[in-house]
C-alpha cells in the first residue's frame, strides 16, 4: 500500500510557531496539526511511498532514534481520513 499527499492545490498549509493549520478546501476544515505532519505532507508531496519507504525517509531528515512502522501506519490511517493524504496501490 502505498499514500500521496492530498493535491497541494486542496490545502493551505499555515505553519504557527510548533503547531501548523491546514485548510482543506475540498471538506472545508482546518485541521491544527503538529509534528511529524507537515513533514510527512511534505515528503508525500514528493512522491508516493510505502510506510517503509516513508519511514526511512523522516528517519534520515530527522534523526527519528526509534522509527515505529506500526504508530507511523496508525498516523496515516488518521490523514486518510482527514482526506489530508490518499492510500494508492501502485506508483
Amino acid at each position: 500500500m502505498y499514500y500521496r499527499a492530498a493535491d497541494p492545490t486542496t490545502l493551505r498549509i499555515v505553519p504557527l510557531d510548533a503547531l501548523t493549520l491546514l485548510y482543506h478546501r475540498a471538506s472545508g476544515i482546518t485541521h491544527i496539526v503538529d509534528a511529524p505532519v507537515p513533514e510527512i505532507l511534505e515528503i508525500l508531496g514528493e512522491g508516493p511511498r510505502d510506510v517503509r519507504g516513508l519511514l526511512a525517509v523522516l528517519a534520515e531528515r530527522f534523526d527519528l532514534a526509534d522509527p515505529d512502522p506500526a504508530a507511523l501506519a496508525v498516523r496515516l490511517d488518521e490523514l486518510v481520513a482527514a482526506g489530508l493524504v490518499e492510500r494508492t496501490c501502485a506508483i
